[in-house]
């Protein structure tokens, strides 16, 4: 029997996602665009959940998910949940525009290179990008609306890269090919008209664990690295039954204790080999995280499960005098950083994100202030400065302002 590539099976997974998802996604629109008094009948009863109250857009897009009767990913055989999470990516990503996209390979892995318009001439910063999907699902396609958004948004190169899943490539096999693909970059900057001094490192889930290996690695070989950014990172594969927010969202907000479950088992059969460093970085101690680790934009959902280790981690990195801007958006749940095709307060999320990560990667270095504190501001991001707070769903729109917790400052 002739292996066919997974590449080939995904292509031909998209083909089929693409019409079943423009259906979807356009009764999804449909229903967002209602009046906020209808939209408020056809989501129900608010949600609130740890002093949280659920964003009613999300809580629509949730009903119609569970009323459609699509299984979990995480309930569904590899190829099954591959096809599924694309068909979902798919139907609230929508066709982003974007100046230009060029597939490459990046140390060994295929790669998308996505270039904003409106740029001056010269080299840009970059930012590398690893995609969620629990170390076995996901892919370019599944991410290819976010980096299409975040690029022009940003107005920086996104170089996504894919990597080797799980059960079929096991721990450390995704790590490596992070590794592998960031030195490439590094190597390779003028071919990808980036400039070195202004690359940083990225991803969501599963992606935002692989940036912070990145990051580490990066310190700890003397590579260039701007800024780290983790959106909703998993950083703790041991045991995360101390973590609140792990039972609090263990069901019904998207990313299931199911699906994580099975992510463990499938990258990382071996219980042992979870508390390594790359799979468990909040976990570590603090002084042996290396010198010079690159700032951290870290940013969680207040009813996801990962909300508290991702939480965890940044301040981990904050008590090693690392720059950290921590950001819990109360409202939203696991999986907002995909929605960039449909709704407004996903969006607008989505955009204060990318305007953070442009400024970020285009900063020139600040001169050394023996006068400044170590810590500008050390808060719980739940404390009303500390977080984006849910406003009433006539206030929504004027509600999207980025406040964040300024953790650290080394």
């Amino acid at each position: 029997m002739v292996a066919v590539p997974r590449q080939v099976h995904a292509a031909a997974a998209g083909a089929a996602a693409g019409a079943a998802a423009s259906v979807e996604a356009g009764a999804i629109r449909a229903v967002l665009g209602l009046p906020t008094t209808l939209l408020r009948r056809v989501a129900g009863e608010p949600i609130t959940r740890d002093g949280q109250r659920l964003d009613t857009e999300t809580q629509v897009v949730l009903k119609m998910m569970a009323l459609s009767g699509k299984p979990d990913p995480g309930s569904l055989g590899v190829p099954e949940g591959r096809a599924a999470l694309l068909a979902q990516t798919t139907s609230v990503g929508g066709r982003q525009p974007i100046a230009e996209t060029r597939d490459l390979t990046a140390g060994g892995r295929p790669a998308r290179l996505y270039v904003p318009g409106g740029r001056p001439p010269g080299p840009d910063p970059l930012l590398v990008f690893f995609h969620g999907g629990g170390f076995m699902h996901g892919d370019l396609e599944t991410h290819d609306a976010p980096c299409r958004y975040l690029a022009e948004r940003a107005g920086v190169r996104v170089l996504s890269v894919d990597y080797r899943l799980g059960p079929e490539a096991v721990f450390p096999a995704a790590h490596d090919d992070a590794f592998a693909a960031y030195e490439w970059v590094l190597d390779h900057a003028d071919e990808l008209g980036a400039d070195r001094d202004r690359i940083g490192v990225g991803g969501d889930s599963a992606g935002g664990n692989l940036a912070a290996a990145v990051a580490i690695q990066a310190a700890r070989s003397g590579w260039p690295c701007k800024v780290q950014v983790l959106v909703y990172p998993a950083t703790d594969c041991v045991d995360r039954s101390g973590y609140r927010s792990y039972e609090l969202f263990a069901e019904g907000f998207y990313l299931t204790k199911v699906y994580m479950e099975l992510a463990n088992e499938s990258y990382a059969p071996d219980p042992a080999v979870r508390g390594d460093w790359r799979l468990s970085p909040v976990l570590m101690d603090p002084a042996d995280l290396p010198d010079d680790l690159a700032p951290a934009l870290v940013a969680t959902a207040g009813f996801d499960p990962l909300r508290d280790e991702g939480e965890a981690y940044a301040r981990k990195l904050a008590d090693a005098g690392v720059e950290v801007q921590l950001t819990r958006y109360p409202d939203l749940v696991h999986g907002f950083f995909n929605i960039v095709g449909v709704g407004r307060q996903t969006r607008a999320v989505n955009a204060e994100i990318a305007t953070r990560v442009g400024n970020a990667l285009r900063r020139d270095p600040e001169p050394a202030d023996e006068d400044q504190p170590d810590s500008e501001l050390d808060q719980d991001p739940t404390s009303e400065s500390g977080s984006h707070q849910p406003g009433t769903d006539g206030e929504r729109d004027a509600s999207t302002g980025l406040g964040s917790a300024e953790l650290g400052k080394g």
